[in-house]
């Protein structure tokens, strides 16, 4: 299975969306393998947006990624970096499809409410800047895979 790093940002913890984030990635069929709410700091937050570093908003993504907690998630499914980024939607709110987390939930581009990395090595990257090897819950099963193989053959 694929994996992907998620973060609701500090506008979404703010206005109180974590649950309905969290259904929706759960509704999708997803599963959560590591989930934590954390305050980024200044060091977290370098090491997240690097890629950005010089560039004119750096210091805006700085600010705002530092300015609240935020939920930290690591995803796991089938495609799951696609997946999710259809679920996210646009980055800019007004241009996400009706349906998306930023269509309902986002006002600006610059206080969109969730982040997902963009492919597999920026998945990599995230998931190793937010969780140690040993904070995620590998090899579970969920509820229903737990059913099916358990459930008596004459059933």
């Amino acid at each position: 299975m694929d994996r992907t790093f998620v973060a609701i940002k500090p506008d979404g913890v703010k206005r109180g969306l974590i649950g309905n984030i969290i259904r929706r990635i759960e509704h999708k069929g997803y599963k959560i393998v590591a989930l934590k709410m954390l305050q980024p700091t200044l060091e977290i937050a370098e090491k997240h947006y690097a890629e950005h570093k010089g560039k004119p908003f750096y210091q805006s993504l700085i600010n705002y990624i530092t300015s609240g907690p935020i939920v930290a998630m690591v995803v796991e499914g089938k495609n799951v970096i696609e997946g999710m980024r259809h679920m996210m939607g646009s980055t800019v709110p007004n241009d996400a499809q009706v349906g998306t987390i930023r269509a309902d939930f986002a006002q600006t581009k610059e206080f969109n409410t969730i982040h997902g990395s963009d492919c597999c090595e920026s998945a990599h990257r995230e998931i190793a800047i937010y969780f140690k090897p040993e904070e995620l819950c590998e090899n579970w099963k969920t509820m229903m895979e737990y059913v099916w193989e358990n459930m008596p053959e004459e059933v």
